[in-house]
């Protein structure tokens, strides 16, 4: 094991790096906001997050981004377990996220980074991410993808349908997975692959951090992050 983290509340993300408007609460599986049933009552809580600010009134500067402190090395299976509440949104993972120049994503010689997307496609970092359960626009619901992207540059490098329903449909908890493997980086849900992609280019990017991202208003529920080594 190379980290874990349960995501049982926000207690759980208390030294996690916040970028943007975030807001963390306790999800309880026995009951929902209102005190009616809630989905995938197997007794564990975990950790929702949302945005803190009015996506309407704030637009593109109300999303963020949620960066787990410890760098994390290259050759890695990252896992983690996701359930919608409520939409429209957009979940996202970023991993192997450094400084353009191979600097620490955290190096106060990067520009500041305020959760608004630019900074993280076409800014001063690197990263591979990952953009799954896209469903912010009426074009995303319509036709469900998941898409790859390398940066900077904003560069869509693999694609693949995206099998998550929406939150009144949801049962229980999704297993979310990726695989950086070198060049080759493959993703799954509940043990569906559903992209995997080798890296043409030589110098393929290596270990970085890992973080989560949510476009406003997207409310969802996280447990269970664990990353071993392949």
């Amino acid at each position: 094991m190379i980290y874990s983290n349960p995501l049982r509340g926000p207690a759980d993300v208390a030294d996690w790096v916040a970028e943007g408007p975030v807001q963390s609460g306790t999800y309880n599986p026995g009951t929902n906001d209102d005190g009616g049933p809630g989905s995938g009552s197997d007794g564990a809580t975990a950790l929702v997050l949302s945005g803190g600010v009015d996506a309407e009134v704030h637009g593109d500067h109300a999303h963020w981004t949620l960066w787990c402190p410890e760098e994390i090395p290259d050759d890695v299976r990252i896992a983690w377990e996701f359930l919608p509440l409520e939409e429209p949104g957009l979940a996202m993972v970023f991993f192997s996220a450094r400084g353009h120049g191979g600097e620490d994503l955290f190096s106060p010689s990067l520009a500041p980074r305020t959760g608004f997307y630019p900074q993280y496609h076409s800014g001063d970092i690197d990263a591979l991410h990952i953009s799954y359960f896209r469903h912010k626009y009426a074009s995303e619901r319509a036709f469900r993808t998941c898409n790859l992207r390398k940066s900077a540059g904003f560069e869509l490098v693999a694609q693949g349908a995206d099998p998550l329903p929406s939150p009144e449909d949801a049962e229980g908890f999704y297993r979310m997975e990726v695989v950086k493997d070198g060049p080759r980086v493959a993703f799954s849900i509940n043990e569906l692959l559903l992209f995997q992609w080798v890296d043409p280019r030589p110098g393929p990017l290596g270990g970085g951090y890992f973080g989560i991202r949510q476009m406003a208003p997207l409310r969802a529920a996280y447990r269970n992050l664990s990353i071993h080594p392949l």
